[in-house]
């Protein structure tokens, strides 16, 4: 079977390049040089882009801003702040259901707006431990900013005091690595993550679990008990530095690339999930209104999470 007058076989995983006639060769190399014009073009748009989101952000980061007074009890709106237009749904006319205990005396601001947002996302929420909820209770705040030499961006998460850490700020950073311009790639590659290290309070790191276990002496017969360190399944495992090790580094060898590589797509979705949905839908995320279809689409394996660290200690309790 032929086809376009190319006189090559195809047959499905049967067919190879290397077949064509050398007219057809040099056919498709003109194709690709037509492929390396569309990725110089395709490249440039990527950059206005960004230039475009930049500029964008700034307009919305004072509606952020007062948002985040007034979840935080730090501006009271006025009268015709709160009356919203006839086309939309008036949260003041919302009636509980029968069994449903309304919040009596007053409040500052709107308690646990960002737990609440964060627990209505079907991916993000399943994270989230009971006793997480209790640190993310502190959450004050969630914003973004873009690199002014990456094509990258930040997460910097604001927090009250808290039972579990001193940090006022937990921040993760998204590096890109631009296109290589030699070739015909045209799309920014994930680089790496760097975020704040957690200042745990005594006894409340919760990316770690103590187990106790009894160990008995081989010669005297006596039993001991072991206290091991262990890696626990947090929200806060997100808060990690993460990279591609280089191939040829001889620490590398028993690294799983393909998996690691999964990992790093897994934590970049997560990342732009906050940047381009959780930040700017935070109030239909606390609603619940945020679209379920649009969580399903939502490129997850099911167990992926924030996964712990892998290295363990044991220490005794003589």
């Amino acid at each position: 079977m032929s086809f376009g007058g190319f006189g090559a076989p195809i047959a499905g995983d049967e067919f190879d390049v290397a077949t064509l006639s050398v007219d057809a060769k040099k056919r498709l190399n003109a194709l690709k040089n037509l492929d390396i014009e569309h990725s110089k073009i395709h490249r440039q748009f990527l950059a206005e882009l960004a230039a475009l989101e930049k500029k964008y952000h700034t307009q919305y980061q004072p509606l952020f801003d007062k948002r985040a007074d007034i979840v935080n009890g730090e501006y009271e709106p006025t009268e015709a702040e709160t009356k919203v237009p006839e086309t939309v749904e008036d949260y003041t006319e919302l009636t509980t259901e029968d069994g449903q205990a309304v919040q009596e005396g007053p409040v500052k601001g709107i308690p646990d707006f960002w737990l609440q947002a964060l627990l209505n996302h079907t991916h993000i929420g399943s994270t989230i431990t009971e006793q997480d909820r209790e640190a993310l209770k502190a959450l004050k705040d969630i914003k973004v900013s873009y690199l002014a030499d990456n094509p990258g961006f930040s997460l910097e998460f604001v927090f009250g005091d808290n039972d579990y850490f001193t940090n006022t700020t937990l921040t993760k950073t998204y590096y890109l690595s631009e296109p290589d311009a030699t070739t015909d790639d045209d799309e920014y590659v994930f680089d790496r993550t760097e975020a704040t290290t957690i200042n745990w309070k005594e006894g409340k790191d919760l990316s770690v679990k103590v187990e106790m276990r009894k160990q008995r002496h081989k010669e005297s017969n006596k039993t001991r008990v072991i206290k091991r360190t262990v890696p626990a399944e947090t929200f806060f495992n997100f808060f990690k530095s993460q990279s591609l090790p280089n191939p040829d580094d001889e620490t590398a060898e028993d690294v799983d690339f393909d998996e690691l590589e999964n990992q790093l797509e897994f934590d970049y979705q997560i990342g732009e999930e906050f940047k381009d949905r959780i930040v700017p839908q935070a109030l239909q995320f606390f609603t619940g209104e945020a679209s379920m279809d649009d969580d399903e689409d939502f490129d997850f394996d099911d167990e992926e999470g924030f996964s712990g660290e892998e290295d363990d200690s044991e220490e005794d309790d003589e």
